[in-house]
């Protein structure tokens, strides 16, 4: 059995001995100041202690239903990894202050998403205001792995000002997703069609290039950005570049003109991989 769920069944006993020492120590107290007091007064003392120790005893949950809820809260945990791909590696917090009714903790977050790895570090204030508790976030630091993209600096900066947490995962589960997506995209096209496609930054590049084997100099560059705004929304922005032979150039120059247009449409028409394989499919039959 797992240490920590013994350790709560441990503290649990621990907690129903130190209540049940009380009572007896109660109920003594009472047997011996029982000749100052009434029959009547006796027995509203014991029945205020029943009372006391069956509604005590309704608060509390058996060893059973903490090990139930564990594991319901468990498979929500898993569930939640799955479907956005988040998983948290470490996690640290150190209370820097502690009044009556303010409490500032210090956060250390680390973890990854999908292949993306990123560091938290913020302050979490708590306002204890009447009955209620408002927790405030102030100081949010994050590293993330993709940290030289544009885009993405602008968007960490944006989201270390507002301090929202919310958001910068949310965002981040979308954008991981997207640079999986294309890491598993390069790395298909690279297997299937090893002498046509080349990645000069590996699958982690936001490029890949086709070449002819058979006709020196004709190459044709597919960029696939990530583009992420200060709110978060996140969507795939690809164009095709295009390098061409001066003697193919005066053969096809309306061909080799139109190509990024040409592959914009494809992109509507049939979807970002379909669209590279038909262009890769074109290059590797041109001769």
């Amino acid at each position: 059995m797992d240490n920590s769920i013994c350790q709560v069944y441990i503290d649990e006993i621990q907690s129903l001995e130190e209540e049940i020492k009380l009572l007896t120590e109660k109920y003594e107290e009472s047997q011996q100041e029982s000749t100052s007091f009434s029959d009547e007064e006796i027995l509203m003392s014991i029945k205020s202690l029943q009372r006391e120790f069956q509604g005590e005893s309704k608060g509390r949950e058996s060893p059973s239903d903490l090990k139930a809820q564990l594991e319901s809260l468990q498979k929500d945990l898993s569930f939640l990894m799955k479907f956005t791909g988040i998983q948290f590696t470490s996690h640290s917090k150190k209370t820097v202050e502690k009044t009556r009714n303010r409490t500032v903790q210090k956060h250390r977050l680390s973890g990854n998403c999908h292949s993306l790895s990123f560091q938290l570090e913020f302050q979490l204030l708590e306002m204890q205001n009447n009955e209620s508790v408002s927790p405030v976030i102030t100081d949010l630091r994050i590293i993330m792995e993709s940290g030289e993209d544009s885009d993405v600096s602008k968007f960490v900066s944006s989201t270390e000002e507002r301090g929202n947490l919310l958001t910068f995962f949310r965002s981040l589960s979308s954008y991981a997703e997207w640079y999986e997506h294309r890491r598993c995209t390069f790395l298909h096209f690279k297997t299937k069609y090893p002498e046509v496609v080349t990645l000069p930054e590996g699958l982690l590049g936001d490029y890949i290039i086709l070449r002819n084997p058979k006709l020196s100099g004709l190459e044709l560059m597919i960029v696939w950005k990530i583009h992420i705004d200060d709110e978060g929304r996140t969507m795939p922005v690809l164009d095709l570049l295009t390098k061409v032979p001066e003697q193919v150039l005066e053969q096809k120059k309306p061909t080799t003109e139109n190509a990024p247009a040409r592959f914009r449409s494809l992109l509507l028409l049939l979807g970002i991989e379909a669209a590279i394989e038909n262009l890769i499919k074109a290059v590797g039959l041109e001769n």
